[in-house]
């Protein structure tokens, strides 16, 4: 019986397959097709961004663990499916299947990319995950996960106030996780990149900050009127001058790790995230599309592309 790995191997080294009929082969066709044209090299926007924007049109994507949606699936031209174990999700996202990640319903090699965004940590049988996800994922499929590095300041202050946060699966060894999922999805590693935080998770007008905030007696400033978007702008300012003075990884968030055969990654840091939506952004791309402002008693903001939020801007 043909399975995953063979499958692999033999995309790899040139052997004729059996043909696949229906649209998994459509699909498979056109990733390898895609493989082998030249890419243009653009600056990038969203870490996720870089395998979508890759996928042909119309290809079956799995937002998996998603809540409500881990990116806007009305940006591409996809057939975005999202699931989450929480039937109950609101906003209710349009193609939303409740399901348990670990028994994920769905035919073997049916989707072109599964994005894990931030939602690892909530799952507490990351092998039996990763299983499921080779299995749904076509021969030419690939994999984004990004999640937080358990041993930085940002997620350990995260964890506190939010008294875990639903992170039953905290994770501070990146080799360990690429090693796993190697082994289970027969997936290659192709890049890690860096994340870094801006503490949006304190900023009463980001969605995850109101929630946090209103679950601790000791932070609710919100019902004294008090804004702490100016003050989390200096910190992250002062944190990230500070990693690159002394390595410290203050400003730091977690990684995402990009599975597959063929997508080209960036993989320079994006340190400018934004203090109300979250969002990261390459200095190379905000100063190329000159979102940057001009020195002034040598400090630089930037618009977050997002949301519209001023930040304060710092080099990658």
């Amino acid at each position: 019986m043909e399975t995953r790995e063979s499958r692999r191997r033999g995309l790899r080294s040139g052997a004729r397959q059996p043909p696949r009929s229906g649209r998994r082969q459509n699909h498979s066709a056109g990733l390898r097709a895609l493989a082998a044209r030249i890419r243009v090299k653009l600056p990038r926007r969203k870490l996720v961004d870089e395998i979508l924007r890759q996928l042909p049109a119309g290809a079956p994507v799995l937002d998996l663990g998603c809540g409500p949606g881990s990116f806007p699936a009305a940006a591409y031209p996809l057939r975005v499916i999202r699931s989450d174990i929480d039937a109950a999700v609101r906003p209710r996202p349009e193609n939303f299947v409740a399901s348990d990640a670990a028994a994920l319903p769905f035919p073997e090699g049916l989707f072109s990319a599964v994005i894990l965004n931030h939602s690892l940590g909530h799952i507490r049988d990351a092998r039996a995950v990763f299983k499921e996800i080779g299995r749904v994922l076509a021969p030419a499929g690939c994999l984004y996960i990004a999640i937080p590095d358990a041993s930085t300041f940002s997620d350990r202050l995260y964890r506190w106030l939010a008294k875990g946060g639903g992170h039953v699966n905290p994770i501070s060894d990146p080799a360990a996780l690429v090693r796993a999922v190697q082994e289970l999805t027969g997936l290659d590693h192709i890049a890690t990149r860096l994340l870094f935080t801006s503490f949006c998770f304190l900023n009463r007008k980001h969605v995850a900050g109101r929630r946090l905030l209103e679950s601790r007696r000791l932070l609710r400033y919100g019902s004294f009127g008090t804004d702490l978007e100016l003050p989390l702008k200096w910190a992250t300012l002062i944190l990230r001058w500070l990693d690159r003075w002394t390595g410290a990884r203050l400003s730091a968030y977690g990684w995402a790790f990009y599975f597959g055969p063929f997508f080209e990654i960036e993989t320079a840091p994006s340190s400018n995230v934004c203090i109300r939506c979250g969002s990261g952004h390459a200095a190379a791309w905000l100063l190329a599309g000159s979102r940057v402002t001009r020195p002034r008693v040598g400090i630089r903001w930037f618009a977050c592309p997002t949301c519209g939020a001023r930040n304060f801007f710092t080099p990658d």
